[in-house]
C-alpha cells in the first residue's frame, strides 16, 4: 500500500507515469479539439496549462521537460529549415528581409514607447522588452506542414523574416547583456564576428561535404537519420558557442541539409514522424506548463502589464503583416499567413525575460532586490506566450485551409497530366533501393497514389507455381512505407518478363515503367537489353531506364538532352513535370540542351505547372553534337537524355547510335534515358502551330529510316 501510495502520490515522479500522461495528452488532444475545430496547438497548450505546476500539479516542469522541450523546439526550427523551398527562398530574399525589417522595427518602436510612456519603465527595460515582441518563434508551423503549403511564397518570405529578426532581437539581448556585465567593449565585439565566421565556415563549407561523403558511403536508413540529428545539436551547439541561440544553428542546418533530403523520401518521413509525434509536442506541453493564471487575478498591475504586452505585440506583427502584403501587392490570404505564422511567441521571448528576470540593477528602499525585467514582466510574458500562440494557431489554420484549397483547384488538363500510375519491376536485389526512390522522386509529393511493383517469374508452359511470399516486392514495400507511400504488390508468372510488364501495363492502366539499366552479359546483347527493346515496341507508355552510381538525392544538377520537336509528342508535359518533381525533390538545379522552340515549351510547361527550382537552358544546334555534352556532366550529376520511338515526331536518325555513343562517352556517368509517352489518351498541349501532325508521321516510319541511312552513307562518303 505504501508502494502503490509512492507511485501515484501527486505530483507524479515515476517517470514510466509521466511518459504515459504525456504520450496520452499527444494522443488524445487532437482527437478532443478535433471535433469543436480547434487547432491541435491550442490544446497541448492548454494541457500544459492544467497538469503543470501552475494547474492542478500533477506534472512538474522537471528536467525532462527542459531537455525534450529544448530538443522540440530545435526540431521545429530545423523542420521549417528542411522544408523550406530553397529556390522559392532565393526567388523571395528581397521580400523576406523587407518582412524582417518591418517586424524588428515596427515592435521595437510601438514596444519602446508603450513601455517607456505606458507602462513607465526605464529606457533600457523598454528597449529589452520591444526586442521581446520583435522576436517570434514560428508554433504554428506544423499546422502549415500539415495542409501541405509549405512552399508556397508567403510561407517562405515568414520564415526568412523570422531569422532576420530573432537575430537582431538576440544581438539587442547580447548587447544589453554585456552592458550590464561589463563586457561590452571592443573585445566582445571581435569575439562575437571572428566566433561567427568560425561557425558560418564550418557550417556551409564543410558540413554539405560531409553529408555527401556519409550518405554515398552509408546508406543505412537508421545511421542516415542519427547522423542528421547529429549535425543538427552541432550545429546548434555552434551557434551557442558563437553567441547566437541555437535555433539559429538548427535552422541552418535544415537549410543546408535541405538539397540531401528529399521531401518525398524514407529519411525525410522518420524526421518529420519522430518531431512531430513526440518531441514538438514536449515542447508546446512543457510551453503550457509555464502559463500561471493565477497572475490574472493577483492584483491589477500584473493583469495590465500582460494585456498591454499581448496587444502591443499581436498589433504590432499584424501591421508587419500589412504592410508587407501592400509593399508587395500579395492577398489577403498571403497577409492572414504571414501575421499567423510570425505573431507566435516562444523561444527567443522566453530567453530573453529569463535573462533580464536574473540580471540586478540594484535595491529599493526596503532591500528589495531591482530586476531589469520585473516579476510583472515575467508573468505578462507567460499570459503573452499563451494568447499570441492561440492568435497565431487559430489565424494560420484559416489561412493554411484557404491556400490549400486555392493550390488544389487545378484544370482538367492538369489532372490529367498528374494522374501517377507508376510500375516499377523488380528482378535485381541491388537496383532496387535506386529505383524505388526514383520512383518516389518522379511523382508528385503532395498526392499519395500508391506505387505498383512487380515480379514476374518466367513460366513458358504454365505449370510452375507461384511463390506468395516473394523477397523483392516485400524490399519494395519495405522501401516505400518508410516514406509514407503504399505500394500495390503485384507477382505473376508470364512466358517472358516483358510479356508480363506490358500485360500488367494494360490491366492496371500504368502511366509510366522505371527499370534499371541492362548490364550486356556478352559482346552480342545489346546496350538497353532485349526486354526493354520488347516493352518499348509493346507499350506506349512512358519508360524511364536509370543507371545509377550514386543515390539520387545527393546529385549536384540533371544535364538533360532534349531532341528538336519534342514538344509535338503525347508525353511532353509529362516527362518535363516528371524532371521538374526530382529536381525539386533533390533540391538540384536543371540545365536543359535544345533547339530553341523546344526549350522555350519547356519553360511554359515549367511556369504553367508551377515547379519552384533553377534551371538554365542552352541551345544544342544540332543533336549530332550530343557528344559534346560529356564535358559538361561530372560524376556528381545526372544526365538525362530524352529519346524517342522510331515512330515519334521527334526521332533522330542518331538515336540508333545512342547506345554506342552512351557506352562510349557516358560510361562511367549517372544516366537516366527516358522514352516519352507516344499516341496515348492524354490530351496533347498545344503551344505552336505545327504543320506536321502526328498523325501524318505515324504512316511514315520507313520513309525517315531510309532517310537517316542515306544520311548515313553521304556523311561516310564525306569523309
Amino acid at each position: 500500500m505504501d508502494y502503490l501510495r509512492s507511485i501515484i502520490q501527486i505530483p507524479f515522479t515515476n517517470p514510466t507515469l509521466i511518459f504515459f500522461i504525456v504520450l496520452s495528452i499527444i494522443l488524445l488532444a487532437p482527437i478532443a479539439l478535433n471535433k469543436i475545430r480547434v487547432p491541435h496547438i491550442i490544446g497541448l497548450l492548454l494541457a500544459g496549462v492544467i497538469i503543470g505546476p501552475n494547474g492542478t500539479g500533477i506534472l512538474l516542469r522537471d528536467t525532462s521537460f527542459e531537455l525534450f522541450g529544448k530538443v522540440g523546439l530545435l526540431y521545429l526550427m530545423f523542420l521549417a529549415g528542411l522544408e523550406m523551398d530553397m529556390n522559392d527562398f532565393v526567388k523571395n530574399r528581397t521580400k523576406g528581409i523587407v518582412f524582417g525589417l518591418y517586424t524588428f522595427i515596427i515592435p521595437m518602436v510601438l514596444g519602446t514607447l508603450g513601455g517607456y510612456y505606458i507602462l513607465h519603465f526605464s529606457l533600457i527595460t523598454s528597449i529589452l522588452l520591444a526586442s521581446m515582441y520583435a522576436s517570434h518563434t514560428l508554433v504554428a508551423y506544423p499546422i502549415v506542414s500539415r495542409y501541405g503549403v509549405t512552399k508556397n511564397r508567403s510561407v517562405t518570405i515568414t520564415i526568412a523574416g523570422t531569422i532576420i529578426t530573432v537575430l537582431l532581437a538576440l544581438l539587442i539581448l547580447a548587447v544589453i547583456t554585456g552592458m550590464y556585465k561589463g563586457e561590452l567593449n571592443a573585445m566582445f565585439w571581435t569575439k562575437f564576428v571572428l566566433a561567427n565566421i568560425i561557425f558560418c565556415f564550418i557550417l556551409f563549407y564543410a558540413f554539405p561535404r560531409i553529408t555527401k561523403w556519409f550518405f554515398r558511403k552509408y546508406d543505412d536508413k537508421v545511421s542516415q537519420y542519427i547522423f542528421v540529428l547529429a549535425l543538427v545539436f552541432s550545429a546548434s551547439f555552434g551557434a551557442e558557442l558563437a553567441g547566437l541561440e541555437g535555433i539559429i544553428g538548427a535552422f541552418l542546418a535544415g537549410v543546408i541539409l535541405n538539397r540531401f533530403i528529399p521531401a518525398v523520401s524514407p529519411l525525410m518521413n522518420r524526421i518529420e514522424f519522430v518531431g512531430n509525434a513526440l518531441f514538438i509536442p514536449y515542447f508546446l506541453i512543457g510551453v503550457g506548463m509555464l502559463v500561471d493564471l493565477k497572475v490574472l487575478f493577483s492584483g491589477t498591475e500584473a493583469l495590465f502589464v500582460a494585456l498591454n504586452m499581448s496587444v502591443i505585440a499581436t498589433i504590432s506583427k499584424w501591421l508587419a503583416a500589412w504592410l508587407t502584403q501592400k509593399s508587395f501587392k500579395m492577398t489577403k490570404v498571403e497577409r492572414r499567413m504571414i501575421f499567423g505564422l510570425s505573431n507566435g511567441q516562444a523561444a527567443a521571448t522566453l530567453a530573453a525575460v529569463l535573462i533580464g528576470y536574473n540580471i540586478i540593477i540594484g535595491t529599493d528602499a526596503n532591500g528589495e532586490v531591482i530586476r531589469l525585467l520585473n516579476e510583472n514582466i515575467l508573468n505578462g510574458t507567460i499570459i503573452m506566450i499563451l494568447v499570441t500562440c492561440t492568435i497565431s494557431s487559430i489565424v494560420t489554420e484559416k489561412a493554411a485551409v484557404d491556400l490549400a484549397t486555392q493550390e488544389n483547384n487545378i484544370t482538367p488538363h492538369k489532372a490529367s497530366i498528374n494522374e501517377e500510375r507508376i510500375l516499377i519491376p523488380v528482378a535485381n536485389p541491388s537496383t532496387i533501393d535506386n529505383l524505388v526512390n526514383l520512383a518516389l522522386m518522379l511523382k508528385n509529393s503532395k498526392k499519395k497514389s500508391p506505387l505498383y511493383a512487380l515480379n514476374i517469374e518466367v513460366d513458358i508452359d504454365g505449370s510452375k507455381e507461384m511463390k506468395n511470399n516473394n523477397a523483392l516486392l516485400n524490399k519494395v514495400a519495405n522501401i516505400a512505407s518508410a516514406a509514407d507511400t503504399k505500394v500495390n504488390m503485384l507477382l505473376r508468372a508470364d512466358i517472358n518478363i516483358a510479356n508480363g510488364i506490358i500485360h500488367t501495363i494494360k490491366e492496371n492502366s500504368i502511366t509510366e515503367v522505371v527499370v534499371g539499366f541492362h548490364y550486356k552479359a556478352d559482346i552480342a546483347d545489346t546496350f538497353f537489353g532485349p526486354t526493354t527493346q520488347m516493352i518499348l515496341r509493346g507499350t506506349n507508355r512512358m519508360l524511364t531506364i536509370l543507371k545509377a552510381d550514386i543515390p539520387v538525392n545527393t546529385i549536384n544538377k540533371m544535364v538533360i538532352a532534349v531532341p528538336a520537336k519534342a514538344e509535338y509528342e503525347t508525353g511532353f508535359t509529362r516527362w518535363v513535370d516528371r524532371i521538374s518533381n526530382i529536381c525539386v525533390q533533390s533540391g538540384c538545379r536543371a540545365v536543359f540542351y535544345s533547339n530553341e522552340n523546344t526549350l522555350n515549351c519547356i519553360k511554359n510547361v515549367i511556369n504553367i505547372q508551377k515547379h519552384n527550382y533553377r534551371f538554365e537552358c542552352e541551345i544544342l544546334k544540332d543533336w549530332d553534337d550530343f557528344k559534346a555534352l560529356k564535358d559538361v556532366v561530372n560524376k556528381d550529376d545526372f544526365f538525362a537524355v530524352i529519346c524517342a520511338r522510331h515512330t515519334s515526331i521527334s526521332y533522330h536518325h542518331s538515336f540508333d547510335r545512342l547506345p554506342n555513343i552512351l557506352s562510349a562517352g557516358f560510361s562511367h556517368t549517372n544516366l537516366l534515358v527516358i522514352y516519352p509517352e507516344q499516341f496515348g489518351d492524354e490530351s496533347q498541349t498545344n503551344f505552336f502551330s505545327d504543320p506536321q501532325a502526328l498523325d501524318v508521321q505515324k504512316q511514315l516510319p520507313s520513309l525517315r529510316y531510309y532517310h537517316s541511312l542515306l544520311k548515313d552513307f553521304l556523311t561516310g562518303r564525306k569523309k
